[in-house]
């Protein structure tokens, strides 16, 4: 708001500067309505516009000095306050804020701006009632102010009235229809009303009466996207994007809702082209920077966050994902380090303290100890709220309902692990559901838990709470996290109490989920040895045999010779993650490579597609003594491809303290026997729990001496790796690895076990 001033010279250039002030130009506009006010233009207008020119170009003490003087020379105006209690809000001083609109409505209870404005201040410190009362005054006041209509339907939502809140957001729309958050509210609420079919209807007719709109689509789009029918949700953005093709924010939604599918592909060209867009939106940079790495692209994501960290201020978020970027390629260290500083800049927020769960694994020397402490502190800081008492029926032999909790029941370690397992549950004793994000429908694995679920619920939309109440409505008795704090996980949604049990299972099980709401940890005595129990908040279920099942890939090639018969010499691989390859490994494996000459050590990972990464990791071995052609460092392929290559290894050398866990059962149904580390962490005895339960304990170790003791001793010894290759397959085929339905056997003892527990508790 700018007010007129009189018509002579410093008048003119008042004037001047209130242009400037009128285009954004506030920088600009300072000059002239300072040097008004030199050449005695005293008027609380040019005092006014002054300060609101300083305020917006950042010299705000001043600006607000200015704002408080023409306040007290006139104390009956309400603008001056009103610009000062902007200029507190713009700069996150809510409680000043919220005392100068209050002094506002004073001086003018019918000034819109401050009614709606401290209506929003209310909400943020969760005072509906008053807001809404607010509010609802605002909109008798100015029943054509539509943002007045939009927080007036927020407080109502925020009071659980959600039809008057539905209402509400309509008459927004009505009044301006191009303003995009208008319709996404509506679509959000038009759920809790129970309207969600009488919105899409809406919607669809709003659509073809303006086809030109594209905030129209952007709500259907984001109504399809919390009903779960992503697919539709991505067609009606698509559409918005069209319509409006230079806005970043039709494209924004898009990318979210895509990176919450598997079309990463295409999530990602859309980040590419909002950062072309607006190539200084942090957010974006780090929305991109986290589909790059879900891409396997992490080189080039750490890049691109290293860039976002030397042009602005440090956020949780970018630390974040900068940690995980760093911890995958290599750099354990200094991931841990970038997760703790993350964890300073806000030690209430929960992606940091999931990050540092993630990366201290990875870490050399690592505790168990350590690691529950930080899984303990992770599950300190996550939000819980209070829902109704669980209903399930006690009784502890019923039929019970088991859900899969997890975004990855596909072609995943959690798929080649679990799949065979559940399939081999007593239909007649577990109703198996399936609560899963990122659904990909045409995935043979997705396919099989498909067929033995009995309902099949598609989360990817819904909050923790929402989630926590859709499995209590299914009447899930126990509920099994396949995620961890990992990529697209949802165990923090059990801190709500999805179920009456909650066992953490496979997926990102690097150790105790330190979870307070986690009841149970699927185990083995392997992996858990007794005395291990005070490294986990869980109790312990261990399965007789190992704690999963190996479903092998029917297209793996034929086991293939030794190729050291061939080569005539011996060739070590690993085909792990980067992540799990520490400066001690390498100095490990280079000790092994010294100790048997000529022979030769293959590191196989998607990180290797990266030649920068590549160098990297050669000048390391370089290092420690390892000549280049000593050494061969392949990147990614396909699975059956992936499988062959095992053609041309001898020994698997296990990376520590994260071992192999798929990658070890792939190594040994390919023939080729694992050297293993274990340590204190779970993490750590994946390998060891495989091998043992494959027959091959005496392939586990018990210190780095050892471990390279052995391997110098297996390498002389051809004709042995020989005779165990040949007949390794069929080996680890009739072991309980892959004895499925031992293993669905086992595993609905546990089940029952855990559930009867339950019982006898109440």
């Amino acid at each position: 708001m700018t007010v007129d001033v009189r018509p002579d010279r410093g008048a003119q250039l008042a004037a001047d500067g209130v242009a400037c002030l009128a285009e954004g130009r506030f920088e600009e506009a300072l000059t002239p309505l300072r040097l008004a006010l030199s050449l005695g233009d005293a008027q609380p207008a040019t005092m006014l516009n002054l300060a609101i020119a300083e305020d917006r170009a950042g010299v705000r003490d001043h600006a607000r000095r200015l704002m408080q003087a023409v306040a007290v020379r006139l104390p009956d105006w309400d603008e001056p306050v009103l610009r000062l209690a902007e200029s507190f809000r713009a700069t996150g001083d809510h409680a000043a804020a919220e005392e100068a609109y209050r002094q506002v409505l004073e001086l003018n209870p019918a000034r819109t701006e401050a009614l709606i404005a401290l209506g929003g201040l209310l909400l943020m410190r969760r005072q509906p009632e008053e807001a809404r009362d607010l509010l609802l005054r605002c909109c008798g006041i100015a029943p054509d102010n539509a943002e007045a209509w939009n927080t007036f339907g927020l407080a109502c939502k925020a009071m659980a009235d959600a039809r008057t809140a539905l209402t509400a957001f309509i008459r927004a729309q009505t009044l301006r229809p191009s303003v995009a958050a208008y319709w996404v509210n509506g679509a959000d609420v038009s759920l809790l009303a129970g309207e969600a079919d009488a919105e899409l209807a809406r919607l669809s007719v709003a659509c073809a009466q303006h086809p030109l709109n594209p905030a129209v689509p952007i709500g259907l789009g984001m109504l399809f996207d919390r009903l779960g029918r992503q697919a539709e949700a991505i067609d009606a953005l698509e559409a918005a994007t069209e319509l409006a093709p230079g806005a970043p924010g039709p494209l924004m939604l898009l990318a979210a809702v895509l990176a919450r599918t598997s079309r990463t592909q295409q999530a990602e060209a859309v980040l590419r082209r909002l950062s072309a867009l607006d190539p200084g939106n942090v957010a974006v940079q780090n929305d991109h920077a986290a589909i790059l790495m879900r891409l396997h692209r992490h080189p080039e994501a750490r890049a691109l966050l290293l860039d976002v960290l030397d042009c602005s201020e440090p956020t949780v978020v970018s630390l974040s994902n900068l940690a995980n970027a760093t911890a995958c390629v290599g750099l354990q260290e200094e991931a841990v380090a970038v997760a703790r500083r993350a964890i300073s800049l806000d030690p209430a927020a929960v992606l940091p303290r999931r990050v540092m769960c993630n990366a201290l694994p990875y870490r050399d020397g690592v505790t168990g100890a350590e690691l529950l402490a930080a899984m303990g502190e992770c599950s300190a800081v996550l939000p819980r709220t209070r829902l109704p008492p669980l209903a399930n029926r006690m009784d502890s032999e019923r039929p019970l309902s088991v859900g899969l909790l997890s975004g990855t029941l596909r072609a995943h370690p959690v798929g080649w692990l679990t799949v065979a397992g559940i399939e081999n549950l007593d239909p007649e004793q577990f109703n198996v559901v399936c609560l899963s994000q990122r659904s990909a429908p045409d995935d043979p694995f997705t396919r099989r838990f498909r067929a033995v679920a009995q309902d099949w619920v598609d989360v990817d939309g819904l909050s923790d709470v929402a989630l926590a109440e859709a499995a209590r409505a299914r009447g899930i008795d126990i509920v099994i996290d396949l995620g961890g704090y990992g990529d697209a996980a949802r165990m923090t949604a059990c801190a709500n109490r999805l179920a009456p049990v909650q066992i953490k299972w496979v997926g990102m099980q690097s150790h105790s989920s330190g979870l307070a709401e986690m009841d149970w940890f699927l185990t083995d005595r392997w992996e858990t040895p007794e005395g291990f129990e005070r490294f986990y908040s869980e109790k312990l279920l261990r399965l007789p045999d190992g704690y999963v099942c190996y479903s092998p890939p029917p297209y793996a090639p034929d086991v293939a010779p030794p190729p050291a018969l061939a080569n005539g010499y011996v060739t070590f691989g690993c085909f792990n993650n980067l992540a799990k390859i520490t400066p001690r490994v390498i100095e490990t494996w280079a000790e092994i490579l010294r100790q048997v000459p000529e022979s030769r050590l293959v590191l196989k990972t998607h990180q290797f597609s990266d030649a920068a990464t590549a160098s990297t990791v050669h000048a390391a071995f370089a290092t420690e003594g390892v000549p280049a052609h000593r050494l061969e460092l392949r990147g990614p392929s396909g699975h059956r491809a992936f499988m062959a290559e095992y053609g041309d290894i001898d020994i698997v050398l296990d990376p520590f303290p994260y071992s192999g866990g798929l990658t070890t059962c792939e190594a040994l149904w390919m023939g080729v026997p694992t050297i293993a580390l274990p340590g204190e962490i779970f993490a750590s005895r994946h390998s060891a729990s495989h091998l043992s339960n494959a027959g091959l304990a005496d392939w586990v170790t018990g210190s780095v001496g050892t471990y390279i003791g052995m391997a110098v001793a297996r390498a002389a010894d051809i004709p042995a790796l020989a005779e165990l290759r040949a007949g390794l397959r069929e080996r680890v085929r009739r072991s309980p690895l892959c004895d499925a339905p031992r293993f669905g056997k086992h595993l609905g003892m546990a089940l029952r076990h855990g559930w009867r527990a339950w019982c006898a508790e109440r």
